[in-house]
């Protein structure tokens, strides 16, 4: 048996989700839907097995969510991310609590995803 997690996280503009997710995270669009042409946005991004469900709907999920991501190459993930010279996000890569690496970035809907790296 296999599982997979897909959050699905509350946005409010297609095109801030699209800078922050596709832009800066260098995440992939892989479809987009609507029911009626101006009806709100229901897409997924991912990057290599990380995915995730963005969505205009009121009622799918709550703003300000947090996700918890593990990365096996969390350095190479802050370079690449913090080279772009995103302006409304400057990530550090700090120690947690628990012993690992973790780099918190926050999407323009408040919704944080934090990246975890136990190696270190």
């Amino acid at each position: 048996m296999e599982f997979q997690t897909i959050p699905i996280l509350r946005i409010f503009d297609e095109e801030r989700a699209k800078e922050f997710y596709l832009g800066f995270l260098g995440m992939n669009l892989d479809w987009e839907h609507r029911f009626e042409a101006e009806s709100p946005i229901y897409m997924r991004v991912s990057r290599d097995n990380l995915i995730f469900h963005l969505s205009e709907h009121s009622g799918d999920c709550t703003p300000g969510s947090k996700v918890f991501v593990n990365i096996s190459e969390l350095d190479k993930l802050h370079e690449e991310i913090t080279s772009k010279g995103y302006k409304h996000n400057r990530p550090e890569i700090t120690v947690s609590p628990w012993g690992g690496r973790v780099m918190e970035v926050v999407d323009p809907f408040s919704n944080k995803i934090l990246f975890n790296d136990e190696k270190t």
